[in-house]
């Protein structure tokens, strides 16, 4: 049952802060779920368009912001701070009542440093993948962090392992894929086309540049073993539609390709099969239970600072879920298509600094010339989905950031 709040009391204000484009759709869903739950509830923070669709107000579209890699985080630093100033202004002046954080690790470890100097109870929610990059970092989440809302089944004993509060809530990318609306009009006019392999370059600008032409090498080749194939581009926002198209024209490549804007969950579900960035899209594709070359360029130097810190197998979350103990490798040498362990990772993936459009192409070639190892892997990923891809993420996290601020009973 919905809780009204007193009339002696001031209303429900928090403060959220969300920057990437995922991040984005998942605090929308929590807000949706909070305000269900406690009518008159206050949003303000940073974030992004769904999060205003969502009833937030919201200070900075954080998702146009959404950098990696230090070189652009440095040239963003006095748009950064600004943030920060603005944040701690806000918390000193109108004391929301906690802040939610949603991955973005970089702005949302200095809002939670100043939400604690105003003593403001912090929630992070789908908390950055410190334990597979940076688990030192996981002394800041025990500091400035009252509890962690964990989106992976192995997080939470981890976190509590290293002395942070925290509790599986569930991914919350599975609320939103149980509420997807397939536009089934522009699917059918497309499959009367053929057979469809859908690229998914990336929703940051820099990852499309880094991504899109070795993906159109890989559909290149694919296109020479395989004619009757046809690509599509799921491009997030216009302007990387415009960015997509002059990498194709820049290629020279001749290929039967189209490029989309806002598209996404319908192209996936068009797919026979697909090639993506590393991101959470992973899970999109594997609740859809779609054949899938996973891929992430790097320049030479990253390539080679990520030896060091990477502390996982694979970069793909949807292969760390199909992993018995994904945390504690017993080696952590890259995904090897020759390795016999090879033919059991849902998504065969390549972190690397080097055209790796060959052997991505071979991947996508026997998915799409021999049915018995597509029907295969698909079978595999529908596996894994029922073990994995449960909803409730959003619903769980307002039950007990309720019950922690006191307004709601445990059931």
């Amino acid at each position: 049952m919905p809780l009204a709040p007193p009339h002696s009391q001031k209303p429900l204000r928090i403060f959220f802060s969300a920057g990437e484009p995922s991040g984005d759709i998942h605090a929308a869903n929590l807000i949706s779920q909070l305000q269900a739950a406690f009518p008159g509830l206050e949003v303000v923070g940073f974030g992004g368009p769904r999060m205003i669709q969502a009833g937030a107000r919201l200070h900075t579209d954080l998702t146009q912001l959404a950098v990696m890699w230090f070189g652009r985080v440095l040239r963003h630093l006095p748009t950064f701070w600004n943030l920060v100033s603005w944040a701690d202004r806000y918390f000193r002046h109108h004391r929301p009542q906690a802040v939610v954080l949603v991955d973005y690790p970089g702005l949302n470890w200095w809002i939670a440093r100043r939400a604690k100097v105003h003593g403001i109870p912090v929630f992070y929610y789908a908390p950055p993948q410190i334990w597979a990059w940076a688990r030192w970092r996981v002394r800041k989440m025990r500091r400035l962090v009252d509890l962690v809302l964990c989106a992976l089944p192995f997080e939470a004993p981890w976190f509590q392992q290293h002395g942070c509060r925290a509790v599986y809530v569930g991914h919350p990318f599975f609320d939103e894929l149980t509420q997807q609306k397939l536009d089934q009009h522009f699917l059918h006019g497309l499959q009367q086309q053929g057979r469809w392999v859908t690229l998914l370059p990336g929703s940051r600008t820099q990852e499309v540049q880094a991504n899109l032409p070795v993906f159109l090498k890989t559909a290149y080749l694919v296109h020479q073993a395989a004619p009757d194939v046809r690509f599509a581009v799921a491009a997030y926002r216009p302007e990387q539609a415009q960015q997509v198209r002059r990498l194709i024209a820049r290629s020279g490549l001749s290929l039967p390709i189209q490029v989309y804007v806002g598209r996404t969950p319908d192209l996936i579900a068009l797919a026979d099969c697909a090639l993506a960035c590393s991101g959470s899209v992973s899970l999109e594709l594997l609740y859809r239970a779609k054949p899938t070359v996973i891929h992430y360029r790097v320049g030479p130097l990253a390539y080679q600072l990520q030896q060091y810190f990477r502390q996982v197998k694979y970069i793909t979350l949807v292969n760390l879920l199909a992993m018995q103990d994904p945390l504690h490798p017993e080696d952590l040498r890259p995904y090897d298509p020759s390795d016999p362990e090879a033919r059991w990772v849902p998504f065969p993936e390549y972190l690397s600094c080097q055209d790796m459009s060959g052997p991505m192409s071979r991947h996508l070639i026997q998915w799409l010339t021999d049915p018995q190892q597509r029907a295969a892997c698909i079978a595999r990923l529908q596996a894994l989905r029922e073990a994995v891809a449960q909803p409730g993420a959003a619903r769980r996290s307002t039950q007990i950031i309720l019950q922690y601020l006191g307004l709601q009973q445990a059931e």
